[in-house]
């Protein structure tokens, strides 16, 4: 028996009566197993009402299930998903009220239109339109936690990043360390939707960007220098779409005879390029508007080059002769959540008409 526990007797029945232990006690010492049966020569119908009380609440305690939804379990961490595997999610399930909400193109008018129709770029061959609007159609779907696709999404993410081995709940003050602004990352993910979420995947998950994803990441949490790695992430994707709707990337996908890997290299090309300029131009969170402003025109602009510079230093990366952060110390003291800080993206700014 625990010190600072004395059982009291019923001297009229010679019973132990217990009371003001702790359900815990009564359940570590064998204790209510020995009142609710024959033991030791006691009889049931002696039995205290407060120790049968006491047995039927253990008993409820033994029996709740884990909680689901938000809350992870952490002794069966889940599987990782792939890029593809999480793409065939979208490919097979019903988004067609989705897909009523896009605008595949750009309106022009006038002068504008005239312009585009003689110097812009051409027009995506009608064989890849259904994979464009398939783009553009998971840009409209939000995070709904209660998917068990979308909560595989969200662990990957945070097990690839952290190198985390166990699964996370999907609402928690840790998501602001990977760069979202609050404890849900379904309110960061405007103007960008659960696409916004499949490019983070895609980077993560694929073998020549791992190693820049978290180079990226790690310049993120420098001291000085520091952003919201993810929220960041989502303005690129906002930037993809646009790219995408203006058919600046129309070209190339022509060329390839594809949309979504064209779409996930501009993704990841204009991530590399904001990464470059942000480490060598020593740009802080006070940037991060004007920054945007003039990524989002250069990659409209020179997707190709974008590119071009993506696969050059994926080539030289994968031979160890390449490194963005350089011999530059990025992790310094653990910068701060981001909830404190204000950061405009273009998801923020208002849409520019034609």
């Amino acid at each position: 028996m625990s010190a600072g526990y004395s059982p009291s007797y019923d001297n009229d029945k010679s019973v132990l009566a217990f009371r003001g232990i702790p359900i815990s006690e009564l359940k570590n010492h064998g204790i209510l197993q020995a009142l609710t049966t024959e033991a030791n020569e006691w009889e049931p119908h002696v039995v205290s009402t407060e120790v049968v009380r006491a047995q039927e609440e253990w008993e409820a305690v033994d029996t709740i299930q884990p909680e689901t939804g938000s809350q992870a379990n952490s002794e069966q961490p889940g599987q990782l998903i792939s890029f593809s595997e999480a793409l065939q999610y979208f490919q097979t399930v019903d988004l067609s009220s989705f897909k009523k909400r896009i605008q595949p193109t750009i309106r022009r008018t006038g002068l504008a239109a005239l312009r585009h129709y003689l110097f812009g770029p051409p027009k995506l061959h009608q064989g890849l339109r259904e994979e464009r609007d398939l783009v553009l159609t998971i840009a409209q779907c939000g995070l709904d936690s209660q998917d068990p696709v979308h909560g595989r999404v969200l662990q990957t993410i945070y097990k690839k990043l952290t190198g985390s081995k166990f699964d996370c709940a999907l609402h928690g003050d840790h998501w602001e360390d990977l760069g979202f602004q609050g404890a849900n990352p379904a309110t960061d993910l405007r103007g960008a939707g659960f696409l916004a979420l499949l490019h983070l995947l895609y980077l993560v998950m694929d073998s020549k960007t791992l190693l820049m994803a978290q180079e990226i990441f790690r310049l993120s949490r420098h001291h000085i220098q520091q952003f919201p790695f993810c929220l960041m992430s989502v303005n690129i994707t906002h930037i993809a779409i646009q790219a995408l709707r203006e058919e600046c990337l129309s070209r190339e996908c022509n060329r390839q005879q594809k949309v979504i890997p064209v779409v996930n290299s501009f993704y990841a090309a204009t991530f590399l390029h904001l990464a470059h300029v942000w480490r060598t131009q020593r740009k802080t969170i006070s940037d991060s508007s004007f920054v945007l402003k003039d990524l989002e025109v250069l990659a409209k602009k020179s997707p190709r080059r974008l590119l071009k510079t993506l696969e050059l230093y994926l080539a030289r990366v994968s031979k160890g002769q390449a490194s963005l952060l350089g011999a530059q110390k990025c992790c310094g003291p653990e910068a701060p959540p981001f909830k404190d800080l204000t950061f405009t993206g273009k998801s923020d700014l208002q849409p520019h008409s034609s």
